[in-house]
């Protein structure tokens, strides 16, 4: 799981935007709840969620899956649930009698796809459904609203009676972040060659527990420049300690010349001055370093008295002994 829930209460310091007038065919209702709905971050919020609720159930610490291309049917289906209730805690919205949200006192139904179509129920007929989607190949996703009727459904049904939205009930959506960034699937972007010598980096290794420690050094070794959260650790190592993965992997690195930065300490300003990506809590960002003088026209950083800079292909790598 990641290491940090969605916030409870994400309005306290919202900027409120100033929002269009209902398009023509919107009704009051529907109105209401895209005008609320546009009133906070979306697009952050709601990124978090589906983040959060495609790596719980990758299980990547148990399973080592990191690809929802791997999941079971079943779990796919879960997957919908899952973004249902990881949204309604976000937004702090309640249940409603029939649909799953109370949004502005009027019932708002969840749908949610990996691919490119929703299936419909007939239940959620004259209601509104908040649609999501995510592609985590591409790191992208969607939300956006639509009233449910007949004639926005394609007619044929499912095995449960389901319909997917017709050409005309795509062109009723209101999209409402019609291409938002979806956090990152570190493992997902990595060259294949890569994947493969991070998962192999504790082969024949028959040790207990740092079979592991030899998979989270690999990916430090590999993953440089970007930051690596908790989840991508976890889903590595397959152990419970991240952290203590990562302070470990930080001792062995450094032999090699790399350092590996956390949100504490000096940490975030090395990254500053190093024009690295300050880790936020629970994740982290490694760099091959080595050591300059202060005639170099490249960002450096001061660390125990001596200058470092990224190391480039060529020179000589060596990090601090501390940091």
């Amino acid at each position: 799981m990641p290491d940090q829930t969605l916030p409870l209460d994400i309005f306290a310091a919202q900027n409120v935007v100033s929002l269009p007038k209902p398009r023509g065919g919107e009704d009051d209702h529907f109105a209401a709840v895209a005008e609320w709905l546009q009133s906070i971050p979306l697009e952050k919020t709601i990124g978090a969620c589906l983040r959060q609720a495609i790596d719980e159930v990758l299980d990547g610490q148990r399973t080592g899956r990191f690809d929802v291309d791997d999941l079971e049917k079943t779990e796919k289906t879960y997957l919908g649930t899952k973004v249902e209730i990881i949204i309604r805690s976000a937004l702090g919205l309640k249940k409603g009698p029939r649909m799953d949200y109370l949004i502005q006192g009027r019932e708002v139904d969840s749908k949610f796809t990996i691919g490119k179509y929703w299936t419909i129920p007939r239940e959620a007929d004259g209601h509104i459904c908040l649609l999501t989607s995510a592609d985590d190949h591409d790191s992208v996703f969607r939300v956006g609203i639509v009233r449910i009727n007949n004639s926005i459904l394609n007619l044929g049904e499912n095995r449960d009676g389901k319909r997917t939205l017709s050409a005309a009930g795509r062109q009723a959506v209101r999209w409402l972040v019609p291409e938002g960034k979806l956090p990152t699937n570190i493992l997902m972007g990595l060259p294949e060659q890569d994947r493969v010598a991070i998962f192999a980096a504790s082969d024949g290794y028959r040790g207990h527990g740092n079979g592991g420690q030899l998979r989270t050094n690999e990916l430090f070794r590999r993953v440089q420049r970007k930051a690596v959260d908790r989840n991508t650790v976890l889903t590595v190592a397959r152990q419970d300690d991240s952290p203590k993965r990562v302070r470990d992997a930080r001792k062995k690195l450094r032999l090699e010349g790399i350092i590996i930065l956390g949100h504490q300490s000096s940490h975030p300003r090395i990254a500053r001055d190093l024009h690295l990506t300050v880790p936020e809590k629970g994740s982290w960002i490694a760099a091959k370093v080595t050591k300059v003088t202060s005639s170099c026209d490249r960002p450096k950083t001061e660390i125990d008295g001596e200058l470092y800079a990224i190391a480039v292909t060529g020179e000589t790598a060596e990090a601090p002994g501390t940091y």
